[in-house]
């Protein structure tokens, strides 16, 4: 077996005559992957949907793993991301903004700046891959 950290391994598989996929990694769901008409049929996520929730989830883990190790509770965590597409191919995007919001009765806002800088330099590899190629805004709130 593989160890998850080192190596990652995922498949696609096109279900239709269009652009839809069926996705699989590791022993998870599959998920359907495809693209918005005409070339698809809107039946699953389009890649940049699945990129942003990469960000956001890797972001989060982050975030929560840190905090956790500072022994801060944290009773709920919701993020919510926004890409701007440039206009030019490829339409990648040009920027994504991030809005954290955090429930925890005992951490700071400069707890908060602290273990987000942490997760951008050093613990998020989704926001490294990102990082010098797209925009990344990140803004919080958090809710005592």
């Amino acid at each position: 077996m593989t160890d998850k950290s080192k190596e990652l391994n995922a498949s696609i598989t096109l279900i239709n005559d269009k652009l839809h996929f069926k996705a699989t990694a590791g022993e998870n769901e599959p998920i359907s992957i495809d693209y918005t008409p005409p070339l698809g049929d809107n039946l699953g996520y389009t890649s940049l949907e699945l990129l942003l929730l990469s960000l956001s989830s890797c972001v989060g883990s982050s975030v929560l793993t840190v905090l956790r190790k500072m022994r801060k509770t944290i009773t709920g965590c919701e993020i919510q991301a926004r890409g701007i597409r440039k206009e030019e191919h490829p339409t990648c995007f040009k920027t994504i903004y991030l809005i954290v919001n955090l429930i925890s009765n005992d951490t700071s806002e400069e707890d908060f700046k602290k273990v987000l800088k942490l997760s951008e330099e050093t613990y998020c590899p989704v926001w490294a891959l990102l990082k010098g190629n797209v925009e990344i805004e990140v803004t919080y709130r958090i809710v005592y």
